[in-house]
């Protein structure tokens, strides 16, 4: 049975927005912290910071752009060569694409593709062992409200994260036996840099279905996920309008669903 309590945590995407938040609500339970991402300076300024507010805590930190393969092999090298046994993976490291999917630039699309779907795929395969051994172990998939939906102007991102719940829920399944519990995180829009960075430049503008009304505070979502980890839930929609709008979606002909996106604002590469 898996416990949040004195695990050792491995975060992905650890140097802002859900990432940061995750390792600070972790810091003041786990036992030992890995924080990845690609900004070296913020993990280290985010382990310093916690391991004074939490005497006893370990982390460690490791600065890696998992969109590279050879990278994600030294990490894993790394954790290997430390004997750092996550028995908690959050694999929270993503990137958005908003704007027409033919006008963007392959570059980011591939970058999208890797760090959504690849990274997160290879480093669960290669954890698995240790995962399994561990006798209660838990991994958290970021995904998202968008998993659910083909959405205009967010096509490869809304298809990167169908992927990630899809895969979630298969292995799921799949570990049950050895009590590793696997949890899609599914939130709709979340205030934190993920909206200007999925921007091309400083045009388009964000315009998620439902507005202002489906946005969530980090500090829910992330709450909210590490309890699914424990109780062993299978998607977490976190708050009450996202958990409608997600059952409406689901509960939707495919046909009327059609016309709806369709009919939805599109981009507009002259907004504000």
């Amino acid at each position: 049975m898996f416990q949040l309590e004195n695990c050792t945590a491995m975060i992905t995407g650890a140097s802002s927005g859900l990432g940061s938040e995750f390792a600070r609500q972790l810091g003041a339970r786990a036992r030992r912290l890995v924080l990845v991402a690609r900004r070296g300076d913020r993990l280290l300024a985010i382990g310093a910071e916690l391991e004074a507010q939490h005497p006893g805590l370990e982390v460690s930190t490791y600065a890696a752009d998992l969109t590279r393969v050879v990278e994600r092999d030294q990490l894993l090298n790394w954790l290997a060569a430390k004997s750092l046994k996550p028995n908690l993976l959050v694999n929270n490291a993503g990137v958005g694409d908003y704007g027409d999917f033919g006008e963007a630039e392959w570059q980011r699309v591939d970058a999208l593709l890797q760090l959504n779907m690849v990274a997160l795929t290879h480093l669960t395969h290669a954890l698995l062992p240790g995962l399994r051994a561990a006798g209660g172990a838990a991994i958290i998939n970021l995904s998202s409200l968008a998993s659910l939906l083909p959405i205009p102007d967010f096509a490869a991102y809304a298809a990167s994260k169908a992927y990630v719940t899809s895969l979630s829920e298969s292995l799921r399944h799949e570990l049950r036996a050895d009590q590793v519990n696997v949890v899609a995180l599914c939130p709709g829009p979340v205030r934190t840099e993920f909206g200007e960075r999925a921007r091309r430049g400083d045009t388009g503008k964000l315009d998620p279905p439902g507005g202002k009304l489906i946005y969530a505070e980090a500090g829910r979502v992330v709450g909210q996920a590490l309890e699914a980890a424990e109780s062993n839930r299978a998607r977490v929609f976190p708050s009450l309008p996202v958990f409608l709008v997600a059952c409406a979606i689901e509960a939707l002909p495919a046909p009327l669903l059609r016309f709806i996106l369709g009919h939805r604002r599109r981009y507009d590469a002259e907004q504000p």
